[in-house]
């Protein structure tokens, strides 16, 4: 892109950005001549990706501010009212509004409001921040057609994101998306109402309590062992920590509710975008559970829980038989809350006949195994809650499967129906109820989690990712995936590979055969996957929501004479994988 086009593009802005802030920003950008800066913030305009927007605040097309907020939501309502014209005539659209801690979230929650209310929708905007579960469940309460969240999730300070949904609670999928990215391109113009006139009109409702307390009991209600909760509770000790996002109030209400004690970190309750006490607010990573992990031994807690900002993702951590605190990855606790469910619903008779259970294709396969010993039926996804969402949408419709559980590798579970969504309060929920049961059984989290190795194989995942930033980046990341799909890979920590999947051309095929192609029944990603001859798999995927690229390793060792011989093989496949994938990321 030349100078005289970045010009350009950051003039056309400052023209169009009503925010001073955001607007000054490139005014000086430009009176200081920062072409390279400039070229970062213009060189793209932010698309819906995986989860929506997602792009760091700040001034320009490429950044997260009031423009690409306006421009998304009129997109979004000019969708709509094109997608439903009856409903729009008869002036019965309307949305939900959430928004999490995160610096300007309550600003573009507002704008957003206040552009749907002028366009002829019925807007119902939560009064303070609220999780991101509930907003979808507040879509499927009011029956709204659209909805947003304003939330960047789990990535550092200084990102924003916008989350679109549709009438049944769950992120857009197509044809929507791309229909709406045409709409949102298409926007020359933007209708807005001030919030007071909106209010007063009554085109925007404020909600609070009584959506919430309907959502706690949501939350409740979908636990299978309340009497045991009833009786034990009160032995069970949890430290949590909500990472300075909405989790707090929730998961505070949801657990003392059920009569657990629950000791929140003081320094990370209180709701907070610059998230302090952490680098990134993420309960994937240990540096985000430290400060909980020292209270819990302080505490002689029996479990740490956290949620992200917007309170979809749930992480834990149990101490070891040696006192020593363990992180339960998110494969693990899926794994876990898998066998509950089934172990629970079968104990209790509440099985449905043809139960099913969605994972996405990063997610590790064990599920597949515990599943399939027991009768019940797996699907697979995308990454990516929504497409969870689209299957569960499917069994609604269909009715061939009955939904009982749906996670994603990245800490995201859902066992509730009513929200279509991952939702890290009611998870916290059911491993509370989770941890009680065991503990009833004389067995702890990692004690269960042992025996379903010893009954099913051990399986290890590992995730190696690398940030490629800029319009460069983006090429890069292109060129490491064509090279991947040219040239492919014949084998991987001294496995053969048997099966490639390339989701994004919608075909799997034998390496040794490459010609015999067998169409995949999946939606089309840019997803490359290897199946090596022990059943591992390792998978390649681009972020739609970062600027970076992730590898995925799910190892499998199903014949071992114990289970310690079985951990160290899958510690040496892993770490072999691990390099020659290293050596792909260096040469590129």
């Amino acid at each position: 892109m030349d100078t005289n086009e970045i010009i350009a593009r950051a003039k056309q802005y400052i023209a169009q950005e009503t925010n001073e802030v955001f607007r000054s920003e490139v005014e000086k950008l430009v009176k200081d001549n920062d072409i390279k800066e400039l070229e970062e913030r213009f060189y793209q305009s932010l698309e819906f990706g995986t989860g929506g927007l997602r792009g760091i605040i700040g001034g320009g097309t490429n950044r997260m501010n009031t423009l690409m907020i306006h421009k998304a939501t009129q997109g979004l309502a000019n969708y709509c009212i094109k997608a439903l014209p009856e409903q729009a005539a008869a002036g019965k659209l309307s949305a939900a509004i959430a928004y999490d801690s995160r610096k300007y979230s309550d600003v573009f929650a507002e704008e957003t409001a206040c552009i749907f209310a002028a366009n002829g929708f019925k807007v119902y905007l939560f009064t303070g921040l609220r999780p991101t579960p509930e907003l979808s469940f507040a879509i499927r309460t009011f029956g709204c057609t659209t909805g947003v969240v304003v939330t960047a999730s789990h990535n550092p300070p200084q990102y924003n994101g916008y989350k679109a949904y549709w009438s049944d609670g769950a992120q857009v999928t197509p044809p929507h998306d791309t229909g709406i990215i045409d709409e949102v391109n298409k926007v020359n113009s933007i209708k807005i109402i001030s919030k007071d006139e909106a209010v007063k009109q009554g085109k925007i409702v404020l909600i609070d309590s009584d959506v919430d307390e309907k959502y706690w009991a949501m939350c409740k209600r979908q636990l299978f062992r309340p009497e045991l909760i009833k009786q034990k509770a009160k032995d069970v000790r949890v430290v949590y920590t909500p990472l300075h996002g909405t989790g707090a109030m929730h998961v505070e209400k949801v657990l003392g509710d059920l009569g657990l004690t629950v000791i929140t970190v003081p320094e990370q309750r209180k709701p907070d975008g610059r998230f302090p006490t952490v680098e990134k607010p993420n309960p994937e990573e240990a540096p985000a559970l430290k400060m909980a992990i020292e209270l819990a031994k302080k505490e002689k807690a029996d479990a740490v829980m956290a949620t992200d900002p917007d309170a979809d993702r749930f992480g834990s951590a149990v101490p070891a038989a040696n006192g020593e605190w363990v992180l339960i990855n998110g494969n693990q606790m899926g794994v876990l809350f898998t066998d509950y469910v089934i172990v629970s619903r079968k104990e209790l008779n509440k099985m449905p006949k043809n139960p099913a259970i969605i994972r996405s294709i990063v997610t590790s396969p064990m599920v597949d195994y515990i599943a399939k010993a027991n009768g019940v039926h797996v699907d697979e996804c995308l990454t990516g809650f929504k497409w969870i969402a689209s299957v569960m949408n499917r069994y609604d419709t269909k009715r061939d499967y009955n939904y009982i559980f749906g996670f994603e590798e990245s800490y995201g579970y859902n066992v509730e129906t009513e929200v279509r969504d991952k939702d890290g309060v009611s998870a916290s929920a059911m491993c509370a109820e989770m941890t009680l049961y065991w503990r009833s059984q004389g067995k702890s989290l990692l004690g269960r989690l042992e025996e379903l190795y010893k009954t099913y194989g051990y399986f290890e995942d590992r995730a190696i990712s690398k940030n490629f930033l800029g319009a460069s980046g983006v090429q890069t990341m292109k060129a490491i995936m064509s090279k991947l799909r040219k040239e492919g890979l014949k084998a991987l920590g001294g496995k053969k590979v048997v099966m490639i999947r390339d989701v994004g051309e919608g075909f799997s095929y034998d390496p040794e055969n490459p010609h015999k192609k067998q169409k995949l029944d999946i939606p089309s990603s840019n997803v490359l996957q290897f199946f090596l001859e022990d059943g591992s798999i390792v998978s390649a995927r681009p972020s739609g929501t970062e600027p970076k690229i992730k590898f995925y390793i799910n190892a499998v060792v199903l014949d071992s004479p114990s289970l310690d011989a079985a951990k160290k093989d899958a510690d040496k496949l892993c770490s072999a994988i691990e390099k020659e994938i290293q050596a792909v990321l260096d040469a590129s």
